[in-house]
């Protein structure tokens, strides 16, 4: 007998992954500590996903994994340790979904942001969750320049090729091989991250375009 198509809902949360693994070798000293509108990258980018209210929280943490912990206190995030860190991306990736399938089993997607893009706010978050909703096989990223990328929300079909990512290939090697599936939300933000003193001070003299 022949089975009605399912229908295009999905009743699982949405996991946000903030990723902040990464020891900053361009900036020389920790990014995820630089202060901006009087707090840390790490802890903007924490609260940006908890107030976001998509799913559990999941933060990836690498380098310095202690010193970042203690900024996180009070935070109902799940943190977890990327020990290899070194290793490149895809480790601090497969590290998120990995917790992920512990406290959200059920889970529809992955959201996976950035410790680094200041920009990023609880309205795009929902925005990327809410496409997904409507589509819940298909990846929603941002899109900014000429590319997409984190923000970037891979649904539950894709987890597969997530256990895959080596090195430092990370969600945009995905969203390449499904470029034609992808949906975009256009994030000109998404561009600004904080990779050097000049991306800082880029950033300060704007005064960030990003509203809370």
């Amino acid at each position: 007998m022949n089975r009605p198509p399912a229908a295009d809902t999905d009743p699982g949360p949405v996991a946000v992954v903030v990723l902040a693994a990464g020891g900053s070798a361009r900036l020389g000293r920790a990014k995820q500590l630089v202060e901006w509108r009087g707090t840390t990258l790490l802890r903007r980018a924490a609260e940006t996903a908890v107030r976001a209210a998509c799913g559990p929280v999941v933060l990836v943490l690498g380098a310095r994994s202690a010193r970042l912990h203690r900024e996180l206190a009070g935070l109902p995030v799940e943190v977890a340790v990327n020990e290899r860190w070194q290793d490149g991306l895809a480790g601090s990736i497969r590290t998120a979904l990995g917790r992920v399938r512990t406290v959200a089993p059920g889970a529809s997607g992955i959201l996976l942001t950035l410790a680094d893009q200041p920009l990023v706010t609880c309205e795009l978050l929902r925005t990327l969750v809410a496409r997904h909703r409507q589509h819940p096989r298909r990846p929603v990223a941002c899109a900014y320049g000429d590319t997409v990328g984190a923000p970037a929300l891979l649904p539950r079909c894709l987890f597969a090729e997530v256990d895959e990512l080596r090195g430092d290939s990370g969600a945009r090697s995905i969203l390449r091989r499904h470029r034609q599936e992808v949906l975009e939300i256009a994030f000109p933000g998404g561009a600004c991250d904080i990779d050097t003193d000049a991306d800082l001070n880029d950033l300060v003299a704007h005064g960030g375009a990003g509203s809370e």
